[in-house]
This record gives structure tokens, sequence and C-alpha cells, in this order.
């Protein structure tokens, strides 16, 4: 499932000095990367009703959950938004 927003593939705001934030977390955290992953699919899936954002927010949760298992969204073609 690629996602058609880049909101949710990779956002501007987390990618600085040529290295994105997940990548520098995830060099970090070693083998608690996965668990963290995890936590954060489960913070988007508790919030998606609440923000007015619903699908971005599963999208977001999907996103983390294939982080967890190695499969990185990242390398997968974007969508073009549709109109």
């Amino acid at each position: 499932m690629s996602s058609k927003d880049p909101q949710v593939h990779s956002p501007k705001h987390y990618n600085e000095e040529d290295i994105e934030a997940i990548d520098a977390i995830k060099a970090a955290l070693g083998v608690g990367f996965p668990a963290y992953c995890r936590g954060n699919a489960l913070k988007y899936i508790w919030r998606a009703l609440y923000k007015g954002q619903e699908r971005q927010d599963i999208e977001k949760a999907i996103w983390y959950l294939r982080i967890s298992i190695g499969d990185d969204p990242r390398n997968d073609e974007l969508i073009s938004p549709g109109p």
C-alpha cells in the first residue's frame, strides 16, 4: 500500500541534514526500534477519530507498522494524489 499523501510517506519537516528522523531513531534505539514503531502506530490509531484527519492517521499507523517489520514504505513508488 503506497500512501498518496506526502505527509504520511516522507514529511519534509522530519528530514534535516541529509538524515531522516526515523533513521536517526532507528540507529539510536537498535533492537528497541520495532517496539517504538508499534507504539507510534498505536498512538496514531488511538487518536485517529479525534483530529479530523482519520485517513491520514490510519495511513501513518500502517506506515509505522510496516517499518516495524523491516518493510520500509519509503521504498514504494509514490502514487500521484488524485484531484
